[in-house]
């Protein structure tokens, strides 16, 4: 065992702990519980979105993909930067304007509550859950390697961990872990790319040159095709990591905490820089383990494969520039990183489960915060046991390509109905329900069929969808079963969930409500 590491480790897992405690004293509320009271800044809330997004599947999953298939692996990194725009343009502050703890307040703004809630809720609580296996991996292989236990208690764990910090301190503890991991995290990135960049005399010329000549593929990681060779699955891919990102309810939920539409615009601008930068040191972090990892036999086992895993790249490779002390380092703020968002993912979906369903579906209104808060609690450790089966069900897929598939059922599920009830007049009630519906099935259906599933998971010889990539073909149909459902709905109620539009468009742009907007 590493002690040095392990030291370190549980000293920063000690420190979160004592944040959660912190928080816990400061949580009376509902408010505070799902959104930290709304007191956040957008410096702030900038970089605990960046710590959500710079998860583990991003620092040791492109970092692993990087390792073993060159530039393809920054289509990962690309494709969820460029979802930040459009979070920018479209959505933030009028999911700041509409919202009070989930997205799906927004979606059901001028609809029917009941049936408009019950499937943002289950779509909330898919994409969560599916989420949490990236990064239920990530740790258990990351203990795995640190602490010499078996991953099954590794997973476990974690799990337990997670159901802690949302259980007693709530967004408030999810938000201060994040901005201290991030914070941690991206100095330690920094660091570990400026000491790669100084074994090759600060020349990314020098860098590239090494790894091509040490790598398997040689040159032909300088070029794309290498991880995405068909067409289709890249465009797809694109469109999932884009939009998805867009759909992602741990992310929505974010733009709640801030006290206005301006901090919600201040929090994706900061968001976007950090995590613009982070993906810069990731590219000198992938190709520098390929010389500095790849070619060392210690981080290899006997039969010559990666120890730990190929996710563990990263971590090697922080041994190799910065030894036992540095490890311990990257190690805790890796694992803290882990803890922080699948405390947030965990935290959106026992909200689903506890404002959406419970306090809005069964008791119509009608229940207390108290209650809202234990039904939240309920649903956290349920989600954990979840989280945590998942979890070993997935253990030898890469991080990254899992939350890539994530991604893409958030952009058939959350993102098309969440975007038509902004910006289209004519979605009903109806439409959104079959657009949200279709759109989570067929996504889920033809993730089961793909290789990604149907080969790696259930070990058949073909696929019976030939892409790993849904997203292209259900974010399509769930636009337009959105669309033909809504203009086909000739009932009385759609039509006046169509003249509610205007109040709502102007409550999106303002923040003043239907009575407000009236005296304006």
């Amino acid at each position: 065992m590493n002690w040095t590491a392990i030291g370190m480790f549980l000293l920063f897992v000690l420190f979160t702990l004592g944040v959660t405690r912190w928080a816990a004293r400061r949580t009376r509320s509902a408010s505070d519980f799902y959104t930290a009271g709304g007191g956040l800044t957008g410096m702030q809330n900038g970089l605990a979105i960046a710590g959500d997004m710079i998860s583990a599947a991003s620092f040791l999953g492109i970092s692993a993909m990087m390792f073993l298939n060159g530039y393809d692996g920054l289509l990962y990194a690309l494709g969820v930067l460029a979802g930040w725009p459009i979070i920018l343009f479209l959505i933030a502050e009028r999911l700041r304007n509409l919202g009070k703890y989930t997205f799906a307040d927004v979606v059901s703004y001028r609809l029917a509550q009941t049936p408009v809630r019950l499937t943002s809720a289950f779509g909330t609580l898919t994409v969560a859950l599916m989420y949490l296996v990236a990064q239920m991996v990530g740790a258990g292989k990351l203990i795995e390697l640190l602490f010499g236990i078996s991953y099954l208690y590794a997973v476990m764990l974690v799990g337990v961990l997670m159901v802690f910090y949302v259980t007693y301190g709530g967004m408030l503890a999810t938000t201060w872990v994040q901005i201290i991991k991030a914070v941690m995290l991206l100095l330690g990135t920094t660091f570990m790319a400026f000491m790669v960049l100084k074994h090759f005399g600060f020349s990314t010329e020098a860098m590239f040159a090494s790894a091509t000549a040490v790598h398997a593929k040689g040159t032909a990681i300088m070029a794309p095709g290498g991880l995405l060779s068909n067409p289709v699955d890249a465009i797809s891919l694109g469109l999932g990591m884009m939009f998805g990102t867009a759909g992602l309810p741990h992310i929505l939920m974010r733009f709640f905490t801030v006290s206005d539409a301006k901090e919600a615009r201040k929090s994706v601008f900061y968001a976007t820089g950090f995590i613009g930068y982070f993906y810069l040191l990731l590219i000198i972090v992938g190709f520098g383990a390929i010389v500095m990892v790849g070619t060392e036999p210690a981080y290899r086992d006997a039969s010559g494969a990666i120890i730990g895993g190929g996710n563990m790249i990263a971590v090697h490779l922080a041994q190799a520039v910065g030894g036992n002390l540095f490890l311990g380092f990257i190690s805790a703020v890796a694992f803290a990183t882990i803890l922080a968002v699948v405390a947030g993912l965990a935290l959106s979906g026992a909200s689903a489960v506890s404002h959406d369903l419970y306090a809005c579906v069964i008791r119509k209104g009608q229940a207390t915060e108290q209650e809202e808060m234990r039904v939240s609690r309920l649903a956290t450790l349920g989600i954990g046991v979840l989280a945590i089966i998942l979890g070993l069900m997935f253990e030898s897929q890469n991080i990254a390509f899992l939350s890539g598939l994530v991604l893409a059922i958030a952009a058939s599920v959350n993102f098309p109905v969440l975007f038509l009830s902004m910006f289209w007049k004519g979605l009903t009630t109806r439409g959104a329900v079959m657009g949200s519906m279709s759109g989570l099935v067929s996504a889920i259906v033809l993730l089961v069929l793909s290789p990604a599933v149907w080969v790696n998971v259930m070990h058949h010889e073909q696929a019976l969808f030939p892409y790993s990539n849904p997203a292209l073909f259900s974010m399509s149909l769930a636009f337009f079963s959105a669309w033909l459902f809504s203009v086909t709905d000739a009932t009385e109620r759609a039509k006046q969930e169509r003249g509610r539009y205007l109040a709502q468009f102007i409550r999106s742009m303002t923040g003043i409500g239907a009575a407000g907007a009236a005296k304006h």
